[in-house]
This record gives structure tokens, sequence and C-alpha cells, in this order.
């Protein structure tokens, strides 16, 4: 199989993931830290050797999947269509986890790592990548705004996915100043689910003011003979 740029890069940053976990392995502790609060403080933990791992391994789940569903899209809504931008989106998803997994590893060896504020503005960055690339995206099952609306119009994806782009734009910047600002987690997820709805209604609205829905036919109609 033939790899592409992204997909090279893609690997790149597992290996530094993997790289930067066996450099560190000796001055974790056991257990390693692997889940965090909403204030940021870890509540989760998971023994060695598996605990500097968990993160890699998910990245690679994550890429694998990346591989694997452009493979298994049906017909017509094929992921081949927006490859290039669907690799893009894939090395960004590894960019942070990287992020990520690189800051929890220095807290865990004890350096002063505000993962809080970290994690938030790198969440933004991401965001706003995202949002950058949504307009780019064609109808498909796995990746975008998937409502019963959406997925029946060419019209009502696009025109949603424009919005929605725009506004995880805008999401992304503001949560990136907020993460630097040293803001809360709870911020974000209630942004997150605001696009969401928002997105949600909006698709509804532009569907039934483009498509209209059918009229239910009554029941005391006659059939013509």
């Amino acid at each position: 199989m033939k790899l592409s740029r992204q997909n090279l890069a893609c690997i790149f940053l597992i290996g530094a993931a993997l790289a930067l976990s066996a450099l560190l392995y000796a001055r974790l502790p056991d257990p390693v830290p692997t889940h965090w609060n909403l204030r940021g403080e870890a509540d989760g933990f998971t023994s060695k050797p598996w605990g500097p791992f968990v993160l890699p391994l998910t990245m690679i789940g994550v890429m694998l999947l990346f591989l694997a569903l452009p493979k298994i899209s049906p017909r017509g809504y094929e992921i081949s269509r927006f490859q290039g931008v669907f690799e893009i989106l894939q090395t960004a998803i590894l960019g942070f986890l990287l992020l990520v997994h690189a800051l929890a590893l220095l807290s865990g060896v004890g350096a002063a790592v505000d993962l809080n504020r970290a994690v938030i503005a790198g969440l933004g960055l991401l965001l706003a990548v995202l949002g950058n690339f949504m307009g780019k995206l064609t109808k498909n099952f796995f990746i975008g705004i998937r409502t019963p609306w959406t997925l029946a119009s060419d019209e009502v994806w696009l025109r949603t996915h424009r919005l929605g782009g725009r506004l995880l734009v805008l999401a992304g910047i503001a949560l990136f100043v907020w993460g630097l600002a040293g803001g809360g987690l709870a911020a974000v997820v209630a942004v997150l689910a605001a696009i969401a709805l928002f997105s949600v209604v909006y698709s509804y609205v532009i569907y039934r003011r483009i498509e209209g829905f059918p009229r239910a036919s009554g029941g005391g109609s006659a059939t013509p003979r």
C-alpha cells in the first residue's frame, strides 16, 4: 500500500510518541496517570508497562481507523472524494494527541506543566483546523455533521458544513485564548455542545426551507376510477 505524505507524517507523530514514552519510562511513577477530570486532576491510573503507552497505542488505533474508513465507505458516500482533506484532519488529530501525551508524561515525571491550560489551547487550535476544512467535506457516514437532513440533501450538507466550519473556527480561536488565560474545561464542553445543537437545528431549518416535507394525504379522499 502506497502511503501519502500525510500518512508518513502520522507515522512520524506516532513514532515520536513511542520514543518519548521509552525515553521517560524509567522516571515515570507506577501506576501512571492516564485520565484527568475537568479540573485537570489525575483521577485514573494505569500500571506499567502499559501506562506510558496508552496514548501512543490510541494513536495507532486512530490511524488504523482512518486508513480503514475509506475502504468501507458505501457507494455514493465515498471518503475518497475528499481524501486529501480527510488525511489532513487525521494528521491534526494525531498531532493533538501527541501534544496531550507529551504534556501528560512531563507532568508524570514532575515537570511544572499546566495541563488544563495547554490542552485547552491545543484543542482550540485543533478545532480551528477542523473548522477550516469542514466546508470541503462531501456527504459521508463517518465524519462531519451527519443528521437525517444533511444526509438527505447535498445542498443542506454543504450549507450546514460551511456554517459549522465557521463556528468551529471562531470557537477554536476563542478556546485557544481561553486556555492561555487559564479558563476551565467546563466552558469547552458547553461551547461544543452549543455548536452541535445549533448545527442540528440549522440543518433541519435549511432542509425544510429547501426541500420541504411531503404533506400527509387526507384519509377521506376518494380514489378516482
